[in-house]
């Protein structure tokens, strides 16, 4: 994986600091930077540069917006970011958008969502307004227990489907990692229901009636990060920072396809038509799964509010609260702006 390319930037007090300026920046895998930090990002683009806080080392990075040419956000609920895109497009970054849309409602695994009926609404908005290719649908994580089956997710995918099916092009899936993670087991428990994870056997009669429900939708299916085979259900690996949407859907960004590798004069598709896909750009960062290509991820752990009892970013509402009361108004990092 190759670096990012480095520039000097002005602080306010004049100081001169060494940034990184990446191409791609992710919005956010670690926090909801649409929901709840669009305040926080449109400042910091005007800028033109931010700090972020590595959560191993708590070390501070700057990083650039000098060279980005594509940022891709991560959400529950864009309804804030929306408004404000064309900040974006003036600038003449390009982005698209990772929408989860689950419906864990009964459960309460996810509190401080929108309704659903106002989420799929706000999906079909940002749909109208960026295209449906460049708005991703994502029911992840699938998690099950006694009470929660696989009919029961399956019928819950069926009727938000039926909505969004004209609004989307691809549905991603993953299944919940909880073993892995403590604090997820930890955050877990706290609940009534005894969740766990899918067996092997119940990942592939999942898929099974994924599949046959996908006749209706017509949707194309991938799985995020995931160990499991599914070609045989027509299920592919997915990249969520994803080099071939980026040339099909931005093609004309000259400086993008430079840094991706493509040139329009000759052909990245095999012989088959699929896309051949640059292997040194692989994020390293990521798990040995993840299929996607680098990126900058500019988010925080412990800040997200939806506090969704499944995700390895938060450890606790507490630690959320305690993170973001701890931070002064003088730090430029993500919290600043809550």
């Amino acid at each position: 994986m190759k670096a990012w390319d480095k520039v000097e930037i002005k602080l306010d007090s004049g100081e001169i600091k060494e940034a990184i300026a990446p191409v791609i920046i992710s919005a956010s895998r670690s926090t909801d930077i649409p929901k709840y930090f669009t305040k926080w990002f449109i400042n910091k683009l005007e800028k033109g540069y931010l700090v972020w806080v590595s959560p191993f080392n708590r070390k501070e990075q700057y990083v650039s917006f000098a060279k980005c040419r594509l940022v891709v956000f991560w959400t529950k609920d864009p309804s804030p970011i929306i408004k404000v895109l064309d900040t974006l497009d003036d600038k003449k970054i390009k982005y698209y958008f990772q929408y989860t849309l689950n419906n864990y409602d009964k459960e309460g695994l996810e509190p401080n969502v929108p309704r659903l009926k106002d989420r799929i609404t706000t999906f079909k908005e940002l749909s109208v307004k960026i295209g449906k290719k460049k708005t991703i649908w994502r029911f992840d994580p699938l998690i099950l227990s006694d009470q929660l089956t696989i009919d029961i997710l399956i019928d819950r995918i069926s009727k938000i489907g039926e909505e969004l099916k004209d609004y989307t092009k691809k549905l991603v899936i993953s299944f919940a990692d909880i073993d892995v993670y403590k604090k997820v087991q930890n955050n877990l428990k706290k609940k009534t229901d005894n969740y766990r994870e899918f067996t092997e056997k119940e990942v592939k009669e999942f898929s099974r009636k994924l599949v046959e429900l996908n006749n209706k939708l017509g949707l194309k299916i991938t799985t995020c990060a995931e160990q499991y085979d599914l070609k045989e259900f027509e299920i592919e690996k997915n990249r969520c920072i994803d080099d071939e949407l980026m040339v099909q859907e931005f093609g004309s960004d000259s400086e993008l396809m430079k840094f991706i590798g493509y040139d329009s004069q000759m052909s990245l598709f095999d012989e088959k038509g699929d896309y051949q896909h640059n292997v040194r750009l692989k994020d390293k960062g990521q798990r040995k799964e993840c299929g996607c290509i680098m990126s900058k991820d500019i988010g925080m752990y412990n800040t997200c509010y939806h506090l969704c009892a499944y995700c390895y970013a938060n450890y606790s509402e507490s630690s959320v609260k305690r993170n973001l009361d701890s931070h002064s108004p003088s730090n430029h990092s993500i919290v600043n702006n809550y």
